[in-house]
């Protein structure tokens, strides 16, 4: 499972919008792949950010 997919996986079961930091410790992964991560999915339509540094699906 690649990052991307990773990351949408997380935000789905999570209940509340996430940060990347969030994100990157629940996946043991470094903030800086969640971060490119939530640049492609926002690009794709696929994730929002409700507020600043936040970001949940679309």
């Amino acid at each position: 499972m690649d990052i991307d997919a990773k990351v949408l996986a997380t935000l789905k079961k999570a209940e509340k919008p996430l940060k990347a930091q969030e994100v990157a410790d629940d996946l043991g992964v470094e903030k800086v792949e969640v971060s490119k991560a939530f640049k492609e999915l926002k690009a794709e339509g696929k994730i929002v950010s409700p507020k600043a540094c936040y970001y949940t699906l679309a």
